[in-house]
């Protein structure tokens, strides 16, 4: 086994940083949801979705892709949105197999509040607080990596044969 290239000290501030801003944003924005529309952030990326989907709805596999869910995890939060009547479920008309999401109309009138404050809060804690060019610099950044991440996770994807 060969010894690790170890993390130069700005490299370890820029990694620690990174991870401090993660965790500190997730959960700001978490707070600020919950506090002000009584939503997750969870609850919040699934009515996104939604919304901008054709007619309010995707396929629930769509769905957890954009999500990056286990089917587990999405099934057991989308039951307890339906309960709360922002998602409903219904069988697709095209195979009968699979299952849709649709946003309900309360779904619909509570990401529309939510979208507004959202916004806000994301200008108030990064866009607003960064030049032009950082915010460039930072799609930049995040295009990257997210790329890198994307790579990654299917090259350690565990095949299956048909």
């Amino acid at each position: 086994m060969t010894e690790p290239r170890w993390l130069s000290n700005r490299e370890q501030r820029a990694w620690r940083g990174l991870m401090d801003v993660e965790h500190a944003l997730s959960a700001f924005i978490d707070r600020q949801l919950r506090t002000r529309c009584g939503l997750s952030h969870a609850d919040y990326q699934v009515l996104a979705h939604l919304s901008e989907a054709p007619q309010g709805r995707l396929r629930s596999f769509e769905l957890g892709d954009l999500l990056h869910w286990e089917k587990s995890r999405l099934s057991q939060h989308l039951t307890r949105m339906q309960g709360r009547g922002l998602v409903t479920r219904e069988r697709a008309q095209t195979d009968q197999r699979g299952a849709v999401v649709a946003i309900t109309p309360e779904g619909t009138e509570l990401i529309s509040v939510a979208a507004r404050q959202h916004v806000s809060d994301a200008r108030d804690a990064v866009i607003d607080q960064l030049s032009p060019d950082e915010v460039r610099t930072l799609a930049t950044i995040t295009d990257k990596i997210r790329a890198r991440l994307t790579a990654l996770e299917q090259a350690t994807r565990p095949t299956t044969e048909n």
